[in-house]
């Protein structure tokens, strides 16, 4: 969950970055943290998780209320995966928000395990994540492996740890992942890769690198490496032949998600400053496009009625709200046989992405309707 200390400067949960991008931890310190509705409701989302996975392991009797029905579903799933992982283990000792020490290979780092499973050699870290805007993997994940060393030298002494597991429970997008590990390949990777990086990042020492970790960091849209990277493919050389050859195309998908990015995180960093007084040369500040709405829902309705017309839209409830409604259970027994998953737009990605690959040949039928919908727009 968290990093322990509010503003820790090498914190594990922006460790892909700085690991990646040594110098950009010094560069973004004084950058001051932005709250956001999305980190409030994933605070209070941890709380109400903590509050049952306490509730339900008999060490508290304070079970939180929750009004929103998503987010109690939400909890409920995950309280229910560690008691999973409980269950399938002898005489487990179960940690729920334990705070670790990680400044042996990091300086000043501490972290906070959302779930801490110890049995038969394992240690077992479970890291919820409420959001639904990034995937989150478990394999190869920097944050959860610094959590598994402070965990190591918490623990380390008192069970024979052998193997490192490590899942992410990302609820909203149905992502549950879990990576395995001996121990020494952890600390292996602490002594070659963490430390000397730590380091580097500590002294505000080595080289730029742009690339996908840039996603959240602060300085996002002045950095001047991220600029020449994404303006390395605007300058692309189109003149020779007319058309561009397939393997052109190729190297352009591999950077285009990036530019798109980069140029709407330039855009969005220009209109703050823009809205505080800051002048860009050839660009000003305009009302957008706005959408008609009621002052008055309420008294639109009454008005209506008294004409005779209803004003009411009447629809089916969402799967979501209709699940909140009915429960799981009463819901699949009542509706399962009337929900169906359609085919999603085909869309096209890296060989990274571990979604199957769609065998054209064979679904070609299948997609035609969605590849006709898709030429039109």
């Amino acid at each position: 969950m968290s990093d322990g200390k509010a503003h820790s400067l090498l914190s594990p949960s922006a460790s892909h970055r700085w690991i990646q991008c040594t110098p950009s931890a010094r560069l973004t310190e004084n950058y001051q943290d932005q709250g956001s509705a999305y980190a409030s409701e994933g605070t209070l989302a941890h709380s109400i998780a903590e509050a049952k996975l306490r509730y339900h392991l008999g060490i508290s009797n304070n079970l939180l209320g929750c009004d929103d029905a998503e987010m109690d579903e939400h909890t409920d799933n995950y309280v229910a995966f560690v008691m999973e992982q409980i269950k399938a283990l002898t005489e487990p000792k179960i940690y729920i928000e334990q705070k670790v020490d990680c400044s042996r290979y990091v300086p000043e780092c501490k972290g906070t395990c959302d779930a801490l499973i110890i049995s038969n050699g394992v240690l077992h870290i479970i890291d919820l994540k409420y959001g639904r805007g990034v995937k989150v993997d478990a394999e190869n994940n920097d944050q959860l492996r610094i959590y598994a060393l402070g965990a190591l030298e918490m623990f380390g002494y008192l069970y024979d740890i052998k193997v490192v597991r490590m899942s992410i429970f990302q609820p909203r997008l149905g992502n549950c992942s879990t990576w395995e590990v001996f121990k020494e390949d952890i600390e292996n990777w602490a002594e070659e890769t963490l430390k000397p990086a730590a380091e580097l990042a500590w002294n505000g020492e080595g080289t730029y690198k742009a690339g996908e970790h840039c996603q959240f960091c602060k300085a996002k849209a002045e950095c001047r490496e991220r600029a020449k990277e994404n303006l390395a493919l605007a300058s692309y050389d189109f003149t020779e032949p007319p058309l561009l050859e397939n393997d052109e195309i190729t190297v352009i998908l591999g950077k285009i998600d990036e530019l798109v990015s980069w140029a709407s995180d330039v855009k969005d960093y220009a209109l703050t400053e823009a809205l505080k007084g800051v002048k860009f040369n050839g660009w000003k500040i305009v009302e957008g496009r706005s959408i008609r709405k009621y002052t008055d829902e309420t008294a639109v309705a009454e008005a209506v009625n008294e004409i005779g017309l209803d004003p009411y839209e009447h629809k089916v409830l969402g799967i979501t709200a209709m699940t909140a409604l009915l429960g799981k259970k009463r819901f699949e027994e009542v509706l399962g046989g009337f929900i169906e998953k359609p085919l999603g737009k085909p869309t096209l990605v890296s060989q990274s992405d571990k979604r199957q690959e769609i065998n054209i040949n064979t679904a070609a039928d299948d997609f035609a309707d969605l590849i006709e919908n898709q030429e039109e727009v």
